[in-house]
C-alpha cells in the first residue's frame, strides 16, 4: 500500500533515529497516550501532554531500543486524522491513531500494540 508523504517522512524520521526530525512532526500542543509510556516508567497513566516531555520520552525510547526500525504496513486516512499500522520494536505490531492540527502536525496520538 502506498503511504502519503507525511507517513513516509514520519517512518523515515524514526528509522533514522534523528530526534529533531521526529519531533518536527509533532505539535507543541500534544495529547499522547501509549502503554509503552507506562512500561518505561515515564508516567503511570501512560500519557504525555507537552512536547518537552514527549521529546524526553522519545529520547529514552531511542536509547533503550538502538535497533529500532519501523516497517510500514498500512495507512488509513480520516478527516484530519490517520491510523498507521506498522511493525515496531521486537516485531511488535503497532497501530497509531493520529490527529493532525491545521499545520499538519500531530496533536493527538493513541498508540496500540500486539506482540507476535
Amino acid at each position: 500500500m502506498e503511504a502519503t508523504d507525511f507517513t513516509t517522512e514520519w517512518i523515515n524520521a524514526w528509522n533514522s533515529h534523528d530526534l529533531n526530525t521526529i519531533m518536527s512532526h509533532y505539535s507543541e500542543n500534544i495529547d499522547f497516550a501509549s502503554p509503552v509510556i507506562q512500561q518505561m516508567g515515564v508516567d503511570t497513566a501512560g500519557k504525555i501532554s507537552n512536547k518537552a516531555d514527549l521529546r524526553e520520552y522519545f529520547s529514552k525510547a531511542l536509547q533503550k531500543y538502538p535497533e529500532l526500525h519501523f516497517e510500514f504496513y498500512h495507512e488509513l486516512k480520516g478527516v484530519d486524522s490517520l491510523v498507521l499500522f506498522y511493525k515496531s520494536v521486537n516485531d511488535t505490531l503497532s497501530a497509531e491513531y493520529m490527529e493532525l492540527d491545521t499545520q499538519e502536525k500531530i496533536c493527538k496520538v493513541r498508540a496500540h500494540y500486539k506482540n507476535r
